[in-house]
């Protein structure tokens, strides 16, 4: 596995008090992550290594190329060589199980996917419509509004690589008493989110009903996306919801939980899954 942050130099001014500071500061590492499938790219996304498997398997998953974890045999990292010579492990090779097939085709896209990038530059708005195979929307989980409160403050507290350079976002899976079963970082949300649904569900079938994901960023169409296709009831996001978030959440018959801090809470679709809290 490559390293997860570097160290870089760096002049800090503090305009204030006059001061000039120059010292070495931690960053965030961002690599290319290629993943195949059976020989052929199925896609390249910028992220922060580590947990690289459960990136590539929950990428197939959400995107609806493939529905199971059995689905694939096995996973390896093709060992790539740097310019300077070391092996990167920026490849991972995915081989599906006998008798599989991939669902659908990768996602035609019009440019790079990067790191900021969920849906960016596809074709067309539904060629990401993914459908779920799963009923969310008949999902009977309640989750009390202090259990969704509390948890981007639960979601910090496993944020090692974010308190060390400030510059990835979060995401875990939690259950609807608030313990959370999984957390993975990264510098893009949307592969935060490929690697705790693809780490859980190397563990457990999917859907994973009853849950709920927590994001650190802003709730966008891709999260809400992959939350329906995982089979995710509820997403709870730090930051705002855009409007294809709200719409999707309320087609797929998610609950949609946004601005999730300091006490608050902005639901915007199934609110009749979080009862009211106490006068």
């Amino acid at each position: 596995m490559g390293r997860v942050t570097t160290r870089v130099p760096r002049t800090r001014m503090d305009l204030g008090r006059a001061v000039v500071d120059r010292r070495p500061d931690t960053v965030a590492v961002e690599e290319p992550l290629e993943v195949r499938v059976d020989g052929s790219s199925v896609t390249t996304t910028m992220r922060t290594p580590g947990d690289d498997f459960d990136l590539a398997l929950g990428h197939l998953l959400t995107e609806g190329m493939v529905a199971s974890a059995h689905d694939v045999a096995t996973m390896m990292h093709c060992t790539d060589v740097g310019p300077d010579g070391s092996p990167t492990f920026n490849v991972v090779e995915a081989a599906l199980s006998p008798g599989v097939s991939l669902l659908r085709p990768a996602r035609e896209r019009t440019e790079s996917m990067t790191s900021a990038c969920g849906v960016c530059g596809s074709a067309s708005l539904d060629a990401v419509r993914t459908a779920s195979r799963f009923d969310v929307a008949a999902d009977a989980v309640r989750v009390e509004a202090s259990v969704l409160a509390g948890l981007p403050d639960a979601l910090r507290t496993h944020q090692a690589t974010f308190e060390r350079t400030g510059g990835v976002h979060a995401a875990g899976v939690a259950d609807a008493d608030g313990t959370l079963l999984a957390v993975r970082e990264d510098v893009g949300r949307h592969n935060a989110v490929d690697k705790v649904i693809g780490g859980l569900a190397r563990e457990r079938e999917l859907p994973l009903s009853g849950t709920v994901l927590v994001v650190s960023a802003r709730a966008s169409f891709e999260i809400v996306q992959k939350a329906a296709v995982a089979g995710i009831p509820v997403v709870v996001a730090v930051g705002a919801a855009t409007s294809l978030a709200v719409e999707l959440a309320a087609d797929a018959g998610i609950t949609l939980a946004a601005f999730v801090r300091e006490g608050r809470i902005s639901l915007y679709s199934r609110p009749d899954r979080v009862p009211d809290p106490p006068a």
